[in-house]
């Protein structure tokens, strides 16, 4: 997972941006009395920031929307869309570029995470949307994404693209099988979201400098970072050195707070709370709808009509479109899609040369609930593979079983897996539940475990609803105030 400053795990549980820029002529909308444009991109945007290094604008364009594809696509709320073109025109006319063009997109995705890439392309994810708890804190987070735009941060990250390339060169050669452009994408969005410490650092100082610039709340970095901090530990990721590459999380809150003093004492700026809170309320939680949902030991894809059952020694996750699960004993499931043309057979797919190892004398055909399908095994130096390919209505899905070892269970389990593959029912869509962020106001007699169990019998409810408040055990609720709940509906 690519990390820049403001970027952790996922929340438990093809399209563009909005073009924004100050000092345009001609502008089709007006939003808040501010010069911004907010128009849809269709997956490309000509944002180009003044001063930007050819080179970068290209890599920004070419990256826009293998970054929407790897990230589960664009996610369209209008009421949190435009509190974010508003916020990005007070940014950037704080980050002294009155005559620029960023383009900024939310992410389907519940990955907490915000990156910049070259040309001027920033994207939030509906993750980080959730974890904030004011304006201040998003503008933090923004601010930060624009510093490395505006320090020119971008141009040092390009040799590290050539260098991704490179390497899938390399393992394609040595493996003999195609590198999964799904796998490429990923690897070139953590090398251009990824930065030195030193620029870290700076992008932390000038994004606490413009967001002050823009009248929020200074010290807001430092408190977001402490909402991240916090979240890290709950996900399981451990709390003391969530950014593995870069400093210390409570070094670098710390610097945020000095840095911070220097515009102002806490709360000298706006935070506005309550109309941060009314700008994402029902937005999306937890894992996107479009990725498909897991119900126990089942995978259901509601768009692509089409659901499996693993064994219960499997455990699901939906990560980066693809469907992944490890069990017990070490064996491996990833089940996802890939682009096969039409005129090319399921058994001729299977020995193109993406697999390796594979062992062409066990390719059979069959059909599998009236899915066509084509399976085969796979031998390398420690890994044994089962693979079967199934194609529905002209698309192509692969299940992909590794294991260690060549046992029985192993081929049993994938056997077992294929074999319950079939298109959804009525029934089986009738199990999905949308999950939203919702809103709940503190009355005189509650507390944080009273509006807690106002999300159900949601796993470890009172511990999520802590961490998305950013509250402690303990700490009372502000008559009146909003808070965040999750629910199912």
């Amino acid at each position: 997972m690519s990390e820049s400053l403001f970027t952790r795990r996922r929340f438990l549980a093809a399209g563009g941006g909005l073009v924004l820029a100050s000092g345009l002529a001609g502008c089709t909308t007006l939003l808040g009395g501010s010069d911004i444009e907010t128009r849809r991109t269709s997956g490309q945007a000509p944002a180009v920031p003044a001063g930007t290094d050819p080179d970068d604008v290209v890599i920004g364009r070419r990256e826009h929307p293998r970054i929407i594809a790897n990230y589960g696509g664009v996610y369209e709320y209008r009421q949190t869309e435009v509190m974010l073109a508003r916020m990005v025109s007070n940014l950037l006319a704080a980050a002294g570029q009155p005559a620029t063009q960023f383009t900024i997109t939310i992410l389907d995705s519940s990955e907490v995470n915000a990156f910049a890439l070259p040309g001027g392309f920033i994207y939030v994810t509906r993750g980080i949307l959730t974890l904030a708890n004011d304006m201040s804190e998003l503008a933090a987070v923004i601010s930060h994404e624009i510093a490395h735009v505006t320090l020119r941060h971008a141009r040092a990250r390009s040799s590290r693209v050539r260098t991704s390339e490179i390497v899938d060169r390399v393992i394609t050669g040595v493996l003999g099988g195609v590198i999964d452009p799904q796998q490429t994408a990923q690897r070139t969005a953590e090398s251009l979201a990824a930065f030195s410490q030193a620029q870290e650092l700076e992008a932390d100082d000038e994004g606490i400098k413009i967001a002050a610039r823009a009248g929020y709340d200074p010290h807001a970095a430092a408190r977001f970072l402490t909402a991240m901090g916090r979240f890290a530990k709950f996900a399981g990721g451990g709390g003391e050195d969530f950014l593995s590459s870069h400093p210390s999380t409570p070094n670098r809150i710390q610097r945020a707070v000095t840095r911070a003093r220097e515009f102002g004492a806490p709360g000298s700026g706006t935070t506005d709370r309550a109309g941060y809170m009314r700008a994402i309320e029902g937005i999306d939680f937890g894992d996107s709808a479009r990725q498909g949902t897991i119900v126990g030991q089942r995978y259901i894809d509601p768009q692509n009509r089409l659901t499996f059952t693993a064994p219960s020694t499997y455990e699901l996750q939906i990560s980066n479109q693809a469907v992944v699960a490890v069990a017990g004993d070490g064996a491996a499931l990833r089940f996802d899609s890939a682009a096969v043309p039409a005129s090319t057979t399921l058994q001729s797919y299977l020995g193109s040369g993406w697999i390796a190892g594979l062992l062409t004398d066990t390719i059979s055909t069959r059909s599998i609930n009236g899915i066509e399908t084509a399976s085969a095994r796979a031998r390398t130096e420690q890994w044994h593979f089962n693979i079967t390919v199934a194609r529905i209505e002209g698309a192509v899905f692969r299940f992909i079983f590794a294991g260690r070892q060549d046992t029985e269970s192993f081929r049993s389990a994938a056997e077992q897996t294929v074999a319950s593959f079939r298109r959804t029912s009525q029934s089986d869509l009738a199990n999905l539940r949308a999950v939203k962020l919702r809103l709940v106001t503190a009355g005189g007699n509650d507390n944080a475990d009273t509006l807690a169990a106002r999300m159900g019998q949601l796993s470890r409810g009172r511990e999520l609803f802590l961490v998305m408040n950013n509250l402690l055990p303990g700490d009372p609720v502000e008559t009146g105030a909003p808070y965040k709940v999750v629910r199912v509906e």
